[in-house]
């Protein structure tokens, strides 16, 4: 009886840790899952706040351009600003490393303010001479007087070029109910009437608050979500810790 014992060891212990190898395997390869998914999900160029209130006055949206090439640099980035629904009164931030080249254009529909009409204003601007090097992002800022009050929405398309002269363009934009597409534009969405939004009258502060209240939202949501994502990995690693462990049990109690 004794010897039947001692020879089933060394095959039951064996097949427990290849188990828990297998269980190791699983975990690791399905949390690389779940970060690469993440990480491709937040590499495309996207808008800050992607919210803001029609007709809000002196605000700021920044452009972030993440590099996600393995090894070559982001050299270029032009920007397209909508033309038929125009923004007014556009300043570009300084940005260290970077020159920034605005292109004006004439409305085919001059717009009516009230320190007059407006006949022009910028539709495109290309930033050059910096890098952006792989696994970096650079945030571009672009000031505005007024947001248009006449669309529900604002899409900026993009072109981002790196150094070894390929171009991404961030130019497709979702219709709605269909899934985002591979390269979707950067798309602010303009919102009336809800509780804390910002008309075309009020003062800038109010819609330098509204903004402020916007972004936070955006960033809890997107806190939430990440929080939701870890637990839910968390999880499952006990859980497939915990089958292998009664598996290494069961082995050791039937030797």
């Amino acid at each position: 009886m004794s010897s039947t014992k001692s020879s089933a060891l060394p095959f039951s212990r064996p097949r427990a840790h290849s188990t828990l190898r297998r269980a190791g395997l699983v975990t690791v390869l399905a949390a690389t899952g779940v970060l690469t998914a993440a990480g491709v999900a937040s590499a495309h160029v996207t808008v800050h706040p992607e919210t803001y209130a029609k007709g809000a006055t002196d605000g700021v949206l920044s452009f972030r351009v993440p590099d996600e090439d393995d090894s070559a640099s982001t050299t270029e980035v032009r920007l397209f600003l909508p033309t038929d629904h125009p923004l007014l009164g556009v300043l570009v931030s300084p940005h260290d490393g970077w020159t920034a080249k605005v292109t004006n254009t004439k409305l085919k529909t001059p717009v009516k303010t009230d320190d007059g009409t407006i006949t022009d204003a910028v539709s495109e601007i290309t930033w050059t001479g910096g890098r952006i090097r792989p696994g970096q992002y650079e945030d571009f800022d672009v000031a505005f007087g007024q947001l248009p009050d006449d669309t529900d929405a604002l899409t900026f398309k993009a072109l981002q070029t790196y150094s070894d002269n390929k171009v991404v363009r961030w130019i497709e934009e979702a219709a709605q109910g269909d899934d985002e597409p591979e390269n979707p534009a950067p798309v602010v969405k303009l919102t009336t009437g809800a509780a804390g939004s910002v008309s075309s009258a009020n003062s800038a502060n109010s819609a330098d608050s509204a903004s402020t209240s916007v972004s936070t939202s955006a960033s809890a949501s997107d806190s939430t979500a990440r929080g939701l994502g870890i637990a839910g990995l968390v999880v499952g690693v006990l859980g497939l810790a915990a089958a292998a462990f009664a598996v290494l049990r069961g082995r050791e109690r039937s030797a």
